[in-house]
């Protein structure tokens, strides 16, 4: 089948499965453009925790999946792509993260939700890149370990002064192998460009930003500014809606190498496939999903 068979047909077994189709901002944009929903990590959670559709086909990597599933364990949640995978959430195992716990008693576990269902079971509290500040502001405790992202923990201890943040030395590797060099060049070839930059990137790249933020902030500010010229510092995916919905501005990318491989495994046909024969459901053991549930509640609960 051409694309456009394709997308007929996903839209037809759509309705017959009662299913929504979302998928992350860093997705390609052909499955951007099928999607019901679009945007980063948070925006998605909260997005499939109040869908009233039976089946979500989750468009995104597995730990993405796997929150679906736990916020919403009554309805069937499919990826696409078995082996659409996280790096960084292979950074930390829920043995890895006991066995620290064990080590500094009392300690508040802040968790990245770039980590697996075990993972977030272990934690005390789910963050995103859109609140990961908000919520430790928030939290009363003073001891904080932060993980599987040192970076954007690292982007967060700076602002929370008053408290501990202990990093676990996990990483996007998308996102940690910009260099300065990378950034220098960039800027000087577009000077007039504001420059937006995820804080999964490293400390000394986030010093050059004019605004730092999670995929939907900086598409959000790069459609609401007055400026016409940006510079993207985070995956290429993003390129997409802001080129879309901004015709008259320019975008540019921070570095070439800014591509996340597993994100770009989904295809139409992918997504025709897991609709049709119901693959690959996301099937997670219950305690695992009802510890790991209190913790991403308590998310959802602390970024109102």
């Amino acid at each position: 089948m051409n694309n456009n068979e394709l997308i007929s047909e996903i839209n037809r077994l759509k309705k017959e499965k009662d299913a929504v189709i979302v998928a992350h901002t860093y997705q390609i944009g052909e499955i951007q453009d099928i999607a019901d929903m679009v945007g980063d990590s948070y925006a998605l959670s909260k997005f499939c925790a109040q869908s009233d559709k039976k089946t979500i086909v989750f468009c995104g990597v597995h730990f993405m999946a796997e929150s679906a599933k736990i916020l919403s364990p009554e309805k069937k949640v499919l990826l696409p792509e078995r082996n659409a995978g996280c790096p960084m959430a292979d950074m930390i195992t829920a043995e890895s993260l006991r066995k620290k716990k064990s080590e500094m008693p009392g300690v508040t576990v802040v968790t990245y939700i770039n980590s697996s269902a075990e993972v977030k079971a272990e934690s005390d509290v789910i963050v995103t890149s859109s609140n990961a500040l908000k919520i430790v502001k928030a939290l009363p405790d003073k001891k904080i370990l932060f993980t599987p992202d040192q970076n954007l923990g690292s982007y967060v201890a700076k602002q929370c002064p008053d408290k501990e943040i202990i990093l676990w030395s996990g990483y996007c590797p998308t996102h940690h192998k910009i260099k300065k060099e990378d950034v220098i060049k960039v800027k000087s070839m577009y000077p007039n460009a504001l420059l937006l930059i995820h804080p999964e990137c490293p400390p000394e790249i986030l010093e050059f930003a004019d605004y730092i933020g999670s995929t939907k902030d900086i598409v959000d500010f790069a459609t609401q500014s007055k400026a016409k010229e940006f510079i993207i510092g985070t995956e290429m995916g993003v390129l997409h809606p802001l080129m879309r919905d901004n015709p008259n501005k320019k975008f540019y990318l921070m570095s070439p190498g800014l591509i996340c491989p597993n994100m770009k495994k989904t295809t139409l046909e992918s997504v025709y496939n897991c609709l049709q024969k119901d693959y690959y459901e996301i099937a997670l053991p219950e305690d695992v999903m009802s510890k790991a549930r209190v913790a991403l509640n308590r998310m959802l609960e602390l970024a109102k």
